[in-house]
């Protein structure tokens, strides 16, 4: 993720809503895209995120629509039911199954904080405390390289042209007959006997088709490129996820921080590299959880990875002795944010602005969020790992404080989405239809998060993924998989409950013996 080999480094404009910071937003640039270079995190997303996608247009989403997509995409190496699949090009499995005491006292934390217990965050009831599942198969990454390019690569109708750039998509009137692209410094052309399929991600599809003339008028023009068709919703609705890491120290020598010597990490290696197991075969968030943050609130709308260490995500700087952290956020921002070219040149990035904690119910949801998470931390099952606060700390305090500290030291989670929208042809933000053909236009598809109307509740590789299942059978005029009537738990007090019953200790309580232990 920190190689400009495998990382198109993108990032976002100074954001209004974080004092003018600027944030990085890696995408993969590699065969696999982002999944060759993420977390490795499986979640699909809520049941109700994709009935929520078929009342913004999308028809023939619903979840029951696209659980069998999902099924289909998968290897599920726990329990076998009717929400699982069990021969799908994905392994997934859930890493070491929490040998660190730390998952499993997380978990505990959060049964003590009043909150459900899950079995399986991917099945029946996303909502709750449990472990967590990796797009991980016999201790090696599975990115859809790995598990869908791989085995097909000597297909006489397959040839993969890499080392490449996509300049433009060419048209003839309004249909799409072929990309444009730089190899080896020579211009090329492929031309398309059917369709054109874009699958760039959610940055590099609005900016491919706003410098092929498709987009937002004004944007077009400004940036001096011909326009072809206007389509306002081009680079539009972006949504991310954004997080924080709670960091503590541990009273116990038993967290990762003791691992990142060089003997260690050479052992680490070593062990991966002849058995495929150990630390090396595993992303280290074994255990997370989704929860509401209020009542009134149908679905979880705060999502936890939980880490036996405390370090930067991306591994850069890690605290000296032994820590652990949390990673936390809100998953249903309501600001929206946009993509744009800023010139004619495919070869510059294009501007992008977030503009993330720009309405107020994201700030209220942020302070929700923050305090929740201390109540949990702060609960009986974590007394004998659980040192001081490292972050925030434990002066940070009023809402205040919360909402200068979250602005400076939030960090985006990596999931930008939704801005090509599927949904309805009246809507003027859409971009695709619920066949992810592109409005407007023909022979044409986009294919990938961009597409999204909504963004799910958790990390984007497997619902992504689904959605390129169930484009492949559109695409082929294949009959669309039978949907599967099930009922995905949800609590029935949703309305006026939180959750189960009162904390064990509640946040006051926990503010005062921790200011009593500083």
């Amino acid at each position: 993720m920190n190689m400009a080999r495998f990382n198109w480094a993108y990032r976002s404009e100074p954001e209004p809503g974080l004092n003018g910071r600027s944030l990085d937003c890696p995408r993969g640039k590699v065969l696999g895209g982002s999944s060759s270079i993420n977390g490795m995190v499986w979640v699909r997303g809520h049941a109700r995120d994709f009935d929520q996608w078929q009342t913004l247009g999308a028809r023939g989403w619903g979840f029951k629509d696209c659980l069998p997509y999902f099924i289909r995409s998968e290897t599920w190496q726990g329990e076998a039911n009717q929400y699982r699949g069990n021969s799908g090009p994905i392994g997934i499995c859930s890493g070491n199954n929490m040998a660190n005491p730390l998952y499993a006292a997380f978990i505990e934390s959060g049964q003590d904080a009043g909150y459900t217990k899950t079995d399986d965050y991917n099945g029946y009831q996303q909502e709750g405390f449990g472990a967590m599942h990796m797009s991980v198969r016999s201790g090696v990454r599975d990115s859809t390289s790995r598990a869908y390019l791989d085995p097909i690569r000597k297909r006489p109708n397959l040839r993969v042209v890499s080392n490449s750039q996509v300049l433009r998509i060419v048209f003839k009137g309004a249909c799409a007959t072929g990309v444009e692209y730089l190899r080896r410094g020579k211009l090329q052309i492929a031309n398309a006997n059917k369709e054109v399929i874009v699958s760039a991600g959610s940055i590099g599809s609005p900016t491919l088709l706003q410098h092929s003339g498709v987009g937002p008028k004004k944007v077009i023009e400004s940036a001096g490129v011909k326009l072809h068709h206007d389509l306002a919703g081009v680079g539009e609705n972006l949504q991310d996820h954004l997080e924080v890491y709670f960091q503590y120290y541990c009273k116990k020598p038993i967290t990762l921080n003791s691992k990142l010597d060089l003997v260690s990490k050479g052992l680490i290696g070593a062990r991966w590299f002849f058995f495929r197991s150990g630390l090396g075969s595993t992303n280290h968030f074994e255990s997370c959880a989704f929860i509401r943050s209020k009542s009134g609130q149908e679905w979880p709308d705060i999502q936890y990875h939980f880490l036996p260490a405390a370090m930067r995500y991306d591994g850069g700087t890690a605290i000296k002795g032994h820590g652990f952290q949390v990673h936390v956020g809100p998953n249903k921002p309501s600001s929206r944010g946009r993509i744009q070219i800023k010139d004619n040149d495919p070869n510059n990035k294009p501007s992008i602005q977030f503009n993330y904690l720009t309405s107020q119910q994201d700030i209220e949801d942020w302070r929700r969020c923050m305090n929740l998470t201390r109540e949990i931390i702060g609960q009986a099952s974590m007394d004998e790992y659980r040192g001081n606060e490292i972050q925030p700390g434990i002066e940070i305090q009023s809402n205040h404080d919360i909402d200068a500290w979250v602005r400076e030291n939030v960090e985006s989670a990596f999931h930008p989405s939704c801005t090509c929208k599927m949904g309805d042809a009246d809507d003027a933000m859409t971009v695709v239809d619920s066949d992810c053909k592109v409005i407007g236009l023909d022979n044409l598809r986009i294919v990938d998060s961009s597409i999204f109307p909504s963004i799910t509740n958790g990390n984007l590789n497997a619902p992504t993924i689904m959605v390129a299942e169930k484009a492949a059978d559109k695409i082929l005029a294949k009959s669309s998989l039978s949907a599967i009537e099930v009922e995905p738990w949800i609590d029935t007090n949703w309305q006026t409950k939180q959750r189960q019953h009162e904390p064990k200790r509640t946040l006051d309580q926990i503010v005062l013996a921790a200011e009593k232990n500083n």
